[in-house]
C-alpha cells in the first residue's frame, strides 16, 4: 500500500471512533443519546435538504456538506461539550484545535489542509456556508428535542431564552427557518417541554 493511502485508511480508522463519542441530544424517538457520527450525516442531509429555505443568496452546498461532515470529528479527542454547558466552552475552541491538529494531520497534507480549512471556517462563521452549516447544526438538536417532548431540555433545565439565543442569528439571514424554529421554541414551552 503507497503512503498516501495508508494515511488516508489510518484517518478512516481514527474517525470510526465518532461513532462513539455520545451527545446529550436524544434520538427523536428517545430511545438512546445519539452519537456525532449520527450527528453529522442527519444535518449534512438537512443542509441539502433545506437549502431552498434558505433564501436568495447562492452558495456551495457541497461545501457546507464537507462542513457538516467533519465538524465534531474533533470530538473524538475534546469531547462533546453541551450546548449549554458556559464552563465547557470556555476552552473548547482551543481543545477542538489541538484535537483538529492531530487528527486532521493524519492524512495526506493536501487533504490535512482542505479539513482544516473547513473546520476553521465553520468555526469561525464568516461565510455564507458557515452559517448556513451552523444554522443545521443549531436546527437539528432543537427539532430532537422537540421531538423528545424536551427530554434533555428538561433534564438540563434548560430555558426557552437560551434556546433563542442560540438560534437569533438565523432571523436576519434565514427568516423562514427561524420562524419554523421559533414556533417549535413557543409551543415547547406552552407544552411544558422546555422551561419559560
Amino acid at each position: 500500500m503507497n503512503d498516501r493511502l495508508s494515511r488516508q485508511i489510518a484517518f478512516i480508522r481514527e474517525v470510526d471512533k465518532l461513532k462513539t463519542i455520545f451527545r446529550q441530544t436524544y434520538l427523536m424517538d428517545a430511545a438512546r443519546h445519539e452519537n456525532d457520527a449520527e450527528h453529522s450525516w442527519h444535518i449534512a442531509l438537512m443542509a441539502w435538504l433545506l437549502e431552498e429555505h434558505r433564501g436568495p443568496e447562492k452558495l456551495d452546498v457541497l461545501r457546507v456538506m464537507k462542513m457538516l461532515l467533519i465538524h465534531d470529528i474533533v470530538e473524538i479527542d475534546a469531547g462533546d461539550t453541551f450546548a449549554y454547558d458556559v464552563q465547557g466552552h470556555e476552552n473548547q475552541f482551543e481543545r477542538e484545535r489541538q484535537a483538529a491538529v492531530r487528527i486532521f494531520g493524519l492524512l495526506p497534507s493536501d487533504q490535512s489542509a482542505e479539513m482544516m480549512e473547513l473546520w476553521l471556517e465553520f468555526e469561525q462563521r464568516e461565510t455564507a456556508e458557515a452559517r448556513y452549516a451552523a444554522a443545521m447544526d443549531r436546527i437539528q438538536p432543537l427539532l430532537h428535542n422537540y421531538y423528545t417532548e424536551g427530554k434533555a431540555w428538561r433534564e438540563h433545565r434548560v430555558t426557552s431564552g437560551r434556546v433563542l439565543e442560540r438560534i437569533r442569528f438565523l432571523e436576519r439571514e434565514m427568516p423562514e427557518l427561524h420562524a419554523f424554529v421559533a414556533g417549535l421554541i413557543d409551543d415547547a414551552v406552552k407544552q411544558g417541554y422546555l422551561l419559560p
